[in-house]
């Protein structure tokens, strides 16, 4: 059984394709369509889900939760509550997708081994490397990494009948992350124009604008800065995700504090929690306007916005989006599941052996959401970041170079590989690094070509070619921060078997 899963800040959910060739969300254990990214330790056990998350108010020293924004961060450590060690990000999310396994496992009741799991369309290498060691940790064959707004696009493609010639711009608002992608669908083709995001912006940063706003409330009262009341700070977080939902609906809501004694009820009105978001929502503009450029369209050109992620529900990002584009956005699919159910659409499409697999001849055209590059010299003989392969290529894709030699009889090359879109180094990432030997004898100014390629998943490989002596270099091994080793692999997997999930 191949499955999709949208492993999701906040909430993660989980799809296959049913008898009827129909993609279909799955329960968790619980009975419930999504699955809180929470983790609750006791001693060995990990409890992962609603329980967790309602633990976490009264148990925040043995809760783990909002690890998908640390993804690919090799100095985040977390301490495993009661067991007297650090796991990191990774590790935790593969505790997060052991439970949704089993419980898979539970309602289909087969053996899940192939997955297509979902991550940001601006999720960088590190980041989509993080999350295939983090299904491979707990023995998963990881079929595809699917970017959300385009495993999106594939359920809508799935339940739209007519498959015309239409332009979407998909918004995708998660609990941690924002996405926006230009898609065009035609007839069997679905094909992504441009993509761009913020990968540190979502509905917890709504939450946080109204936590600062209660905290000052607090603090001008009382005099008492909760920041320093771990339990009083845990217990704010769950009243001001539960006042964001609740101003979807209603027009005010009163949020409870108290701390050292002191209690106080602070209201917040929808036009104060519009005022709280409303630069949080101009950023997601901003990156909207952007990527519709690079698309070469403009508003008039797009068809259809669809919504996903849940913090699409609140109301101000459809009012901004009508104003913004004059295109009222579509609530067709449900935004929770949608991820989900466009990964079981795309892993069905690699499943020759299921019989309730999609069998239609879908073609999908994705991007990269970033450029890559490497550190040279400019004619100045400063450091500059030099772009080999630009963001918005179709993938997989492969670019080339040349650079050259500033030594004579050069023996090495260290490579800086990098990713982003300034020509300052300051400004763009390095995701890893290379040191190549060069054959002896290189007259100064030989040139050297560096060949940049994103696979189907979006991960980066190199290889390096002399072109003196026209003779291939080799593949270079990028040494990622993130990366672990085979060994370390093991290891990690042997302990996290060690854990019960539940």
């Amino acid at each position: 059984m191949k499955i999709g899963i949208d492993l999701g800040t906040t909430n993660s959910a989980v799809a296959f394709i049913n008898e009827h060739g129909a993609a279909e969300i799955l329960t968790n254990g619980e009975g419930e369509r999504t699955t809180p990214s929470v983790i609750l330790m006791e001693g060995n056990k990990a409890i992962v889900g609603e329980v967790a998350k309602e633990a976490s108010i009264t148990q925040v020293d043995d809760t783990i939760q909002f690890v998908k924004r640390q993804m690919g961060n090799p100095s985040f450590k977390i301490p495993l509550p009661g067991l007297n060690k650090m796991i990191n990000a990774v590790e935790a999310s593969a505790i997060i997708l052991k439970k949704l396994v089993q419980d898979a496992e539970q309602e289909l009741s087969e053996k899940v081994t192939d997955v297509v799991v979902t991550v940001p369309a601006y999720f960088d290498d590190a980041k989509r490397n993080a999350t295939i060691e983090a299904a491979e940790m707990i023995g998963l064959n990881v079929l595809k990494i699917i970017n959300e707004p385009t495993s999106a696009a594939l359920a809508y493609y799935h339940l739209d009948k007519e498959k015309t010639n239409q332009n979407i711009a998909i918004y995708d608002l998660g609990g941690g992350t924002f996405d926006i992608s230009i898609v065009n669908i035609n007839n069997n083709e679905i094909k992504v124009l441009s993509t761009d995001g913020d990968s540190n912006l979502g509905g917890f940063d709504f939450d946080n604008v109204i936590i600062d706003y209660v905290i000052n409330e607090f603090e001008d009262e009382t005099d008492i800065d909760l920041y320093d009341d771990d339990d009083a700070m845990q217990e704010l977080r769950e009243n001001a995700e539960k006042c964001k939902k609740s101003l979807s609906r209603r027009a005010k809501y009163i949020v409870p504090v108290s701390s050292s004694g002191h209690s106080m009820k602070v209201e917040i009105t929808k036009e104060l929690f519009n005022e709280l978001i409303n630069n949080l929502v101009d950023r997601t503009k901003i990156v909207m306007e952007d990527t519709l450029s690079e698309a070469g369209l403009t508003w008039n050109n797009v068809d259809k916005v669809l919504l996903v992620g849940g913090s699409t529900r609140v109301p101000l990002i459809s009012e901004m989006i009508e104003s913004f584009t004059g295109i009222s956005p579509s609530k067709e699919l449900n935004p929770d599941e949608v991820v989900a159910l466009g990964a079981a659409v795309q892993a069905s499409l690699m499943d020759d052996n299921n019989p309730n697999a999609t069998k239609a001849n879908i073609v999908v055209k994705d991007v990269n959401s970033h450029s890559l590059g490497t550190i040279s010299l400019n004619d100045a003989g400063d450091d500059e970041n030099s772009i080999i392969l630009h963001r918005n290529t179709e993938i997989p894709c492969s670019s080339s170079r040349e650079f050259y030699t500033v030594h004579e009889n050069q023996q090495k090359l260290s490579l800086d590989i990098t990713e982003g879109e300034d020509t300052d180094p300051e400004y763009v990432n390095i995701i890893g690094t290379s040191n190549l030997e060069l054959p002896p004898g290189l007259p100064i100014g030989s040139p050297i070509k560096i060949t940049i390629s994103y696979d189907k998943n979006g991960i980066v490989n190199v290889v390096a070619k002399d072109v003196t002596n026209n003779v291939d270099l080799g593949e270079m091994v990028i040494e990622r921060k993130s990366n672990i080793t085979q060994i370390e692999m093991e290891e990690k997997r042997e302990a996290l078997l060690s854990i019960e999930v539940e």
